[in-house]
């Protein structure tokens, strides 16, 4: 999708130097960039690098503004963000487009609700009572439960499953193979016969607006209340939930982290790559979790800002001096 340079600029609050008739159809990296594409640099040192491509046009930061450049800059305070809205703004959701239709292969119950332009890939499976949104894509293979409900502009990858009591806001990207609503883990030991029963897993799955969940990603309802995951949040690939938790607003999780049931992550809040947060714990607003790092059940991590570390997870700069001491006395 072909736009101007100008076009560009004015969407993403960009400050356009040269000329703005110049038309761009995508993004790209400095070392692939075509004479139609978009690249960015983040720093002065990279910028000669920029203008030496064969790239269209340059996205760069305030210190590009009075270099005498052979090719147009887009000055931002942000350069990377600028970048992927423009990104964003030249994309037509190539990764899966269609005309807006049902595929003869889907079974789409009659009792289900589509609004206009949305899309159902192959073999899809659509239930009873279920309602989907404006300009929404269904992928190959996905299952929607009876009642679940989808907002608008949504797109779900192949092979994604929605169990019944799961909502969807707008704008959310579900990726292949992710299972949202299943049960949680859930089970009360008979003390007689040592047998464990299943307690209820009645409850649903709330996901907010312009949420994204990663590939095989797995996020439990609640057992008898709800599981919600806030506004904006991105979950990496390979991430499980369990039932009961309540994710805040424009939270990051990385790939391969588990979270046990009960556990309230505030807004805000990073969790690195294969983070484990025991039942009841609490992660507080702005705190940032490292890779593999562990929370006992019914801790609370507090500190906007502040970095944690290792199991049982403490601020990074403590944790540093303990594995310095540690590797002190093994010297000797």
């Amino acid at each position: 999708m072909k736009r101007t340079l100008q076009q560009i600029a004015d969407a993403v609050g960009a400050r356009l130097l040269g000329n703005g008739k110049i038309e761009v159809h995508a993004v790209a990296s400095l070392a692939r960039a075509s004479a139609e594409d978009l690249v960015f640099v983040e720093d002065n040192k990279h910028l000669q690098s920029a203008l030496a491509s064969k790239a269209g046009a340059v996205i760069a930061g305030e210190f590009a503004s009075t270099v005498a450049a052979n090719k147009p800059l887009l000055i931002s305070d942000q350069p990377k963000l600028a970048f992927a809205r423009a990104a964003s703004l030249l994309s037509d959701n190539q990764h899966y487009a269609h005309e807006a239709a049902v595929h003869p292969t889907a079974i789409v119950d009659a009792s289900a609700y589509l609004e206009k332009d949305v899309v159902i890939g192959e073999r899809a499976v659509i239930g009873a009572e279920a309602a989907i949104g404006e300009g929404t894509t269904i992928g190959a293979g996905c299952v929607i439960g009876r009642g679940v409900k989808i907002g608008k502009n949504c797109l779900l990858y192949p092979q994604v499953t929605l169990y019944p009591g799961t909502s969807l806001g707008d704008r959310v990207i579900v990726h292949a193979g992710a299972v949202l609503g299943s049960d949680g883990f859930g089970y009360v030991r008979d003390r007689n016969s040592g047998r464990y029963e299943k307690f209820p897993q009645i409850g649903r799955l709330v996901i907010e607006d312009d949420v994204e969940i990663g590939a095989n990603s797995a996020i439990d309802r609640g057992a008898l209340e709800e599981t919600r995951i806030g506004r904006g949040t991105k979950i990496d690939n390979l991430v499980h939930i369990g039932h009961n938790c309540q994710i805040g607003e424009n939270v990051i999780i990385a790939a391969q982290t588990g979270l046990s049931g009960s556990i309230v992550i505030e807004q805000n809040a990073v969790l690195g790559g294969q983070v484990g947060i025991g039942e009841h714990a609490r992660v507080e607003e702005g705190v940032m979790l490292g890779g593999q790092g562990g929370v006992l059940p019914n801790k609370i991590l507090r500190g906007n800002g502040i970095v944690f570390w290792g199991t049982p997870a403490q601020p990074v700069r403590e944790y540093l001096k303990q594995l310095a001491t540690l590797a002190r006395i093994a010297k000797k």
